[in-house]
């Protein structure tokens, strides 16, 4: 019976106050979502564009 009280007055406690948290900027929301993998997918992509460029201007000289 007194986990029972226990999980009651925990049920009933007053959420926690959040007011003294510095709040998350956009941008960090943002990467957070957009995560380690977007961002490796994005660079890579980049890094193979870059070479095909590189790889057709030495085609012209």
């Amino acid at each position: 019976m007194k986990d029972n009280q226990e999980t009651a007055t925990a049920a009933n406690q007053p959420p926690a106050d959040t007011s003294n948290q510095t709040p998350v900027s956009p941008l960090r929301r943002w990467l957070m979502r957009f995560g380690v993998a977007g961002f490796m997918f994005f660079f890579i992509k980049g890094l193979v564009w870059l070479a095909v460029i590189f790889g057709v201007g030495k085609c012209f000289l």
